[in-house]
C-alpha cells in the first residue's frame, strides 16, 4: 500500500465526488483516478479494495461534515434554551448545504449499506456513534429535552436534509409563509423541543 497521506486524502475526496455524482455502482478505482487527475491504477495502490475505499470515504465524510469547534464554542455561550437548539440545527443545515456533495455521498453510503452486509455493519456503527455522540452532547450541554427529543429531532432533520438536498421543490410552499429550509428548521425545533 502506498503511503503518501496527501495523495490518499485526495483520492478519498475524489471518491466522495464520484459517489455523490455516480452512486455506488459508479465508484470504481478508474473513476476515482480520473476524478483525482492521477494516472490509472493509482487508487489501487492506496486501497485494498472497494470496501476499503468505502470505509475510508465514511471516515472522511464524518470529518468533512463535522461541526466547527469554534462555532460550537460560540453557540454554547448562549442561553441553554430552544433557540440554542434551533441555532445548532441551522448550523447542521448550513454544513450539509455547503458540502452538498459530501452529504449526498453520505446518503449513497446508506443505500449501499442496504446491499452490502459488511458495509452495513461498519456504517451502522458509524452512524449510531454519531447519534450517540449527539445525545451525549445534548445532555452535557444541558439543552432542553431528553434523549427522546433528540431522537425525534434527528429523524425530522434527516428528513428535511434528504428533501432539501435531493428534491428541494417538494417542500416549496408546502407550509404557506414558511421558508425552505430555514423556516422549516424553525418549525421543527418549535414542535419538537420543549420551551423551558
Amino acid at each position: 500500500m502506498a503511503g503518501n497521506p496527501e495523495r490518499r486524502a485526495a483520492l478519498v475526496d475524489a471518491g466522495v465526488e464520484v459517489l455523490a455524482r455516480e452512486g455506488a455502482r459508479g465508484l470504481t478505482f478508474r473513476a476515482v483516478d480520473a476524478e483525482a487527475g492521477v494516472p490509472v491504477g493509482t487508487a489501487s495502490n492506496y486501497f485494498t479494495g472497494r470496501a476499503d475505499l468505502l470505509r475510508q470515504i465514511d471516515a472522511r465524510l464524518h470529518v468533512r461534515l463535522a461541526p466547527d469547534p469554534q462555532v460550537l464554542a460560540g453557540l454554547l455561550e448562549r442561553p441553554k434554551d430552544r433557540s440554542l437548539v434551533t441555532a445548532f440545527m441551522h448550523d447542521l443545515m448550513g454544513r450539509a448545504t455547503r458540502d452538498r456533495t459530501g452529504y449526498l455521498a453520505l446518503l449513497e453510503m446508506r443505500l449501499e449499506a442496504t446491499r452490502r452486509p459488511e458495509l452495513r455493519a461498519s456504517f451502522t456503527k458509524s452512524v449510531r456513534g454519531d447519534l450517540e455522540e449527539g445525545l451525549a452532547f445534548h445532555r452535557s450541554a444541558e439543552l432542553p429535552g431528553g434523549d427522546a427529543v433528540v431522537t425525534v429531532l434527528y429523524l425530522a432533520m434527516l428528513g428535511l436534509l434528504v428533501e432539501h438536498l435531493t428534491l428541494p421543490d417538494v417542500l416549496d410552499g408546502v407550509l404557506p409563509g414558511v421558508t425552505v429550509p430555514d423556516g422549516l428548521v424553525e418549525t421543527i425545533t418549535a414542535m419538537v423541543v420543549p420551551q423551558e
